[in-house]
Parts: C-alpha cells; sequence; structure tokens
C-alpha cells in the first residue's frame, strides 16, 4: 500500500532499528569464543585464557552499549561442541542459553581458529546444531575465524588461507550461511583495527537481521520458555498484591509458582537432551558410514593405481623385449654380411 506502512513493517523496522540484538557464540573449546566476546563487548567481561581445559563452563550473558547507541547481549558457551561432555550437560546448556535469549537469536557466530584444523567433532556438532533448531538457523550464521594475527604473521590474507585449508564440510558450511565470515585478532592493541573488525562483524550481523525480515531466530522451545516466564512473572506480581494472606503464605504461593516453571524448564530440557542423543547417534551413524565409504573409495583408488602401476610395468617390459629382439636382429643381419 502506497504512502503508508503495515504493523509487520513497522514492527520490523523496529526490529532492525530500536531492538537490543543477541548475538550468540558456539564453537569448540579453545577456539577464541571468550576473546571474540570481549572484542565484541570492547571490554574484558568473559574469563579469557589458554587452557587445554577450555575456561567457560556454563552459558553467560554480557551486555553493552556501543558507541552508536546499538544495545548489544552476547551469550558465551560452553563446549557445545564436545560432545564427551554428554548430551545431558549440552542440553541444558542449550536450554539455558535459549533460556537467556527469550526474545530470539539474531546472529549465531560459530567460531573457528586459523592455528587449529578443522575436525569432524566441529562437523558433527553443526549438524547437531542443525538438526536441533531446524535447517533455517544456518540464516542466523555468520563464521568468525580467530587468529588473525597468526595470518598477519605469515602476510596471509583469509582468502589465501581458505584457498590452501579450507576442507569440503567447512566450503560447504560457509556456502550454507552465503560466506558470511570475518577474521578477527582479539590480541590486538591497534585501537583502530579492534573497532574496523567489530564494526565488520556487525555489518555482517545486520545483513542477516535485515534478510530473515528483521526478525531474530525462535522456534517453539524459545516461544515456550518466553511464555512460561512472562506467566511467572505475572503471577508472582498478582501473588504479592494479595489481601488477606501473610507474608509467609504468598512466599509459599511464589515458590510453587517457581516450582511450576523449573518443571517446565526441567521438561524442556529433558527433550532437548533426547533429540539430542538421537541426533548424535544418527550422526555418528552418518559419519561411519562416510568413513567407510571414504576407506573403500580410497581401496579402490589404491588398487586401479597398483593395477594402473602393473600394467606401466608389464607395458614397460614388452617395450624392453622388442628393444632386445630389434638389436639382436640387427646383430644377425650385421653377421650375415
Amino acid at each position: 500500500m502506497m504512502g503508508g506502512s503495515s504493523i509487520d513493517d513497522d514492527w520490523e523496522l523496529a526490529s532492525t532499528t530500536n531492538e537490543t540484538k543477541t548475538v550468540v557464540l558456539v564453537g569448540r573449546t579453545g577456539n577464541g569464543k571468550s576473546a571474540t566476546g570481549n572484542s565484541i563487548l570492547g571490554k574484558k567481561a568473559f574469563s579469557s585464557r589458554l587452557s587445554s581445559s577450555g575456561v567457560t563452563s556454563t552459558c553467560e550473558l554480557q551486555r553493552t552499549v556501543l558507541s552508536d547507541g546499538q544495545h548489544v547481549n552476547v551469550i558465551d558457551t560452553p563446549g557445545l561442541f564436545d560432545f564427551s561432555a554428554g548430551s545431558e550437560f549440552v542440553g541444558k546448556e542449550i536450554v539455558k542459553c535459549i533460556d537467556m535469549a527469550k526474545d530470539g537469536i539474531h546472529a549465531v557466530l560459530v567460531v573457528f581458529s586459523v592455528r587449529t584444523r578443522f575436525t569432524q567433532e566441529e562437523e558433527a556438532a553443526l549438524r547437531s546444531l542443525q538438526t536441533l533448531f531446524g535447517d533455517k538457523i544456518v540464516n542466523y550464521m555468520i563464521v568468525v575465524f580467530t587468529g588473525g594475527d597468526a595470518l598477519e604473521d605469515d602476510e596471509e590474507t583469509l582468502d589465501d588461507y581458505l584457498g590452501r585449508e579450507c576442507p569440503e564440510p567447512l566450503q560447504e558450511i560457509l556456502a550454507l550461511c552465503d560466506n558470511r565470515r570475518v577474521l578477527f585478532d582479539n590480541k590486538t592493541k591497534d585501537g583502530k583495527k579492534k573497532f574496523e573488525q567489530v564494526q565488520q562483524l556487525l555489518s555482517l550481523v545486520d545483513t542477516v537481521i535485515s534478510q530473515n525480515g528483521g526478525r531474530p531466530y525462535m522456534d517453539e522451545l524459545f516461544t515456550e520458555l518466553k511464555e512460561g516466564a512472562i506467566k511467572l512473572s505475572e503471577q508472582q506480581k498478582a501473588a504479592d498484591s494479595l489481601k488477606g494472606y501473610s507474608k509467609g503464605e504468598i512466599m509459599e504461593f511464589r515458590k510453587q509458582m517457581q516450582q511450576t516453571y523449573n518443571d517446565q524448564l526441567k521438561r524442556i530440557t529433558e527433550m532437548v537432551e533426547s533429540k539430542l542423543k538421537e541426533a548424535t547417534t544418527r550422526l555418528e551413524q552418518q559419519l561411519a558410514e562416510e568413513q567407510t565409504a571414504r576407506l573403500k573409495a580410497e581401496e579402490k583408488a589404491k588398487l586401479a593405481q597398483l593395477k594402473s602401476d602393473d600394467e606401466i610395468r608389464k607395458l614397460r617390459e614388452h617395450l624392453e623385449m622388442a628393444h632386445e629382439e630389434l638389436r639382436k636382429r640387427g646383430e644377425n643381419r650385421c653377421a650375415i654380411l
């Protein structure tokens, strides 16, 4: 309709301009999620240091207001890619992360490091996230490569690195998220460089928001948790205004309401854990089948190479025999003459 805007249009405009942006950092322990979060926040809010066991043990949310007035929530996650921790731990952390981001996620920042090789576990974890949240989660994904200082020391760009080191599964991930990627140097002391890389990332976040119609990622889990939290808040306010009850009785009402919400969290967590177990089992089976197929292909290629080598050897032998025959004939001809 010309000359006006719909409610949806107004909502989308508000979503992209005034709404707090929520980004979630995911990736293997040690890839630099916490350091990247600190770079975005412009302060050391998340614990970040080199450690073989990782530092972040549970989901954590930090907020900041950027110099241009943008409000940003950054959620750091523990090793959601570390399935050795068990599906129960991972399931609880996923639900905790969703609970922190009830209003939805504007971007999922998948953190890799140029210092470490892309692993089969990372591939499996990304597939599990897709299984858990649905294929549309890739529409919200941005790939962040940490270790920009290492590439700079080698006088390489990210394009150089990806052209040289990019395995096929990582190429597929980049293709799925329309090649949205950024290189971060979390060690730099250069203020201009810090600002520029954060701005580049936030520009990609704005692109994601725009391409998704201004709507953050949400699914039934987000909706259920949000509705449960709103209901709890309303019930507790209503309990506080009750007349004719003692403080002890009101406290008991509030306690029961909280327990109802906790039971809801527990039920959702168990559902996520079950789904995660199924996804993990299915992926393990799929990866095992792919590994078997790869080994068979390699064996077939090896046998073909051996056959080819054998044929070349036989051909050489025939040529040598032919040369020898020709040489002997030449000698015999000379002897007759």
